[in-house]
């Protein structure tokens, strides 16, 4: 292990109030301090490293000036939260990141009074801000109470029209209260679009040297323009900021751009705003990805996500893998199928490289769309261009194409567009937790009129599901795909398409039958070797469609079996719930099928290893193989025996 870097600043820190007792030139090194002990943590725990290293110098700053947790400080989606968690009573827990009963990778109300709202997705904080000072003005109550509100948002978060719709109504309600805008031209992929190159063009023009200059040394120039009437203040002050036009004209004052690695900067600019302002203020400060790290500053992802590393050389400790990804499956067989058709295109939201669609945009790069942190917009950009007689595959994390419900309910099913969606990162995803689970989309896809809905039972049906999506023009069609590697089978030369609403026996036997839908499969045939043992003998068959159902093959395995057990990696509604309404509708519990559906318990499961959060789910195959003990009612009578 590393030796851990000394702190006898950071020693001095119990919670953020110890801050006031440092001057400037102590916050100053603090902040060094603080930004090695991130290394530190990080390269023991793996996760958010480059977010966190930007933020260094704006952290300490803000928890220098304000008040928390009185005053809420609310990180948007949280990536960059490890050196807020440092300073705020949890330092002791921080090589606990990410890990089983650990702290959370993100902000989270339950964890902290310092996370007064939690986040995980991206461009909710300008609203969480927004709420609290309007909560504060009409006297709510909280247990640590309510004074200033400030959201720190990235330049990413902010090609979201959800940021947009806040700061509008922001602007309208004329509240107090304080947005950072932390542009560091980076969020996980470089951030795309209009909003991205009018930042860009904020701090490249000549005045940003005057306003560094007057942050730095004349404090004086900057309470004007929070005073009502102080009109020629205000536009000198607008003069000098380079073209906040934008942020004005939606009723923020704006200061900026400030370095955000400058202290000298952040915290006379921070004072004068905490003391002066009225009604909403935009902070705009620029700031660098991974900064004071170099293997982060070097990375491509500027160290977005990292495995445990060495703190020395950044070299990261991943074990070696036997078989390929399912999104690398996913996006070699995409690649595959778009050199046969030139019609097929493909859609990302800020996710190029988690979806694999950045080795798709090297081959294709014209048929390759990052729309940014733009769920909405893309689900229904892929409409049209499904409309437009293209063939797009809409690729999205399961967590995030929850965000995109309304445009595939209105904009994709109700007009039968083919939109091809591709779900990555379907069930449990391990150390992210609750909010990236991919619990919830068989149930929101299957109930919509029309849509196809598939999952992958292992890496090589995946081949042909990409294969079946290419051919598929009757509509909308989903397919979902796990976090994560295969599982080592042989892979096919090329996808074939599959029969729509077919799925197939694995394995023939008695008494039970077990049909999986998804990557449960192999637990299910662990399990099924476990009952050989007992002399139990299951019959296994793989769904591969949640709709439509495979009415034939449910319905005899019903008709010959005592016993029926659906198993898939999702909430309550999904294709268990969708087989008990077609035996339902044909009167095959009338006959006494004992049926029983195992899907995700009805809780948010928290952060641990996948394997853990399967047996806490009750989905691992040893909870399958008592599943089917006890509907055959072989393990009540060992228990009576004994």
């Amino acid at each position: 292990m590393t030796e851990r870097p000394k702190t006898p600043l950071l020693d001095r820190v119990a919670r953020p109030a110890d801050l006031k007792q440092f001057s400037d030139v102590e916050l100053i090194k603090l902040a060094d301090e603080v930004r090695a002990e991130t290394i530190s943590a990080v390269s023991e725990t793996g996760g958010h490293l480059g977010a966190g290293l930007g933020v260094v110098e704006l952290t300490v700053a803000l928890h220098a000036v304000f008040d928390t947790p009185r005053d809420k400080l609310v990180w948007d989606v949280g990536h960059q939260c490890y050196p807020h968690k440092i300073l705020t009573e949890r330092r002791d827990r921080i090589r606990t990141l990410r890990m089983k009963d650990g702290l959370s990778g993100f902000t989270k109300r339950s964890e902290s009074p310092y996370d007064p709202f939690g986040a995980a997705h991206s461009s909710t904080s300008i609203s969480a801000a927004l709420g609290f000072a309007v909560a504060r003005d009409l006297g709510g109550v909280v247990p640590e109470g309510l004074g200033d509100a400030i959201a720190v948002i990235g330049d990413g978060s902010m090609s979201a029209g959800m940021a947009y719709e806040a700061m509008n109504n922001a602007g309208h309600l004329k509240k107090r209260m304080f947005v950072i805008l932390n542009d560091n031209e980076m969020s996980i992929a470089p951030p795309v679009g209009a909003m991205s190159a009018y930042l860009s063009r904020l701090y490249a023009e000549e005045p940003f040297q005057e306003f560094k200059a007057a942050a730095k040394g004349a404090v004086s120039l900057l309470p004007g323009p929070f005073r009502e009437g102080a009109k020629r203040a205000k536009d000198m002050l607008k003069g000098m900021a380079v073209g906040g036009t934008l942020f004005e004209q939606l009723g923020f004052s704006y200061l900026g751009p400030i370095d955000g690695h400058d202290l000298n900067q952040l915290l006379p600019v921070l004072r004068t705003v905490k003391a002066r302002a009225t009604g909403p203020t935009l902070i705009h400060v620029i700031t660098k990805k991974g900064k004071g790290y170099g293997p982060a500053e070097a990375a491509r992802d500027k160290g977005h996500a990292t495995a445990k590393f060495n703190v020395l050389t950044g070299e990261q400790k991943k074990a070696p893998s036997n078989a390929p990804s399912y999104t690398r499956v996913f996006a070699d067989s995409l690649i595959a199928e778009a050199a046969k058709d030139d019609k097929i295109c493909a859609v990302t939201a800020a996710m190029p490289d988690g979806t694999g669609l950045n080795l798709f945009a090297e081959r294709y790069p014209s048929r390759c769309f990052d729309v940014g942190i733009a769920e909405q917009h893309g689900v229904t950009f892929s409409a049209a261009l499904a409309a437009g007689g293209m063939k797009p595959f809409c690729t999205m994390y399961s967590t995030f194409l929850q965000r995109g419900y309304d445009q595939v309910v209105h904009d994709v099913a109700i007009q039968r567009l083919p939109v091809r969606f591709a779900i990555d990162r379907a069930g449990l995803v391990g150390a992210d937790g609750a909010t990236h689970a991919g619990a919830f989309d068989v149930a929101f896809m299957a109930n919509l009129p029309g849509m196809v809905v598939m999952a992958a039972a292992d890496e090589a049906e995946l081949v042909h599901m990409v294969a079946t999506a290419a051919a598929h023009d009757d509509g909308p069609i989903a397919f979902r795909f796990p976090r994560g590697e295969g599982n080592g089978v042989d892979m096919p030369e090329r996808g074939v398409p599959l029969e729509i609403g077919k799925g197939r026996i694995i394995a023939e036997g008695k008494r039970v039958a077990l049909l999986s839908f998804g990557t449960r499969l192999a637990e299910v045939e662990k399990a099924a070797e476990a009952l050989r043992a007992k002399g139990i003998t299951p019959t296994i068959a793989d769904a591969r469609f949640a709709k439509p159902l495979d009415r034939d093959m449910i319905l005899a395995l019903a008709a010959g079996h005592e016993a029926l057990i659906t198993i898939e990696e999702g909430a309550v509604g999904g294709f268990g719930s969708h087989v008990a309404q077609l035996l339902s509708d044909e009167g095959v519990f009338d006959q006494g099928l004992k049926y029983r559906s195992m899907v995700l318990p009805d809780i948010f499961i928290d952060q641990a290893s996948p394997a853990d959060m399967y047996a806490v789910a009750g989905m691992n195959a040893e909870q399958i193989e008592a599943k089917v003990l006890d509907v055959l009612g072989i393990a009540s009578i060992a228990a009576q025996r004994a």
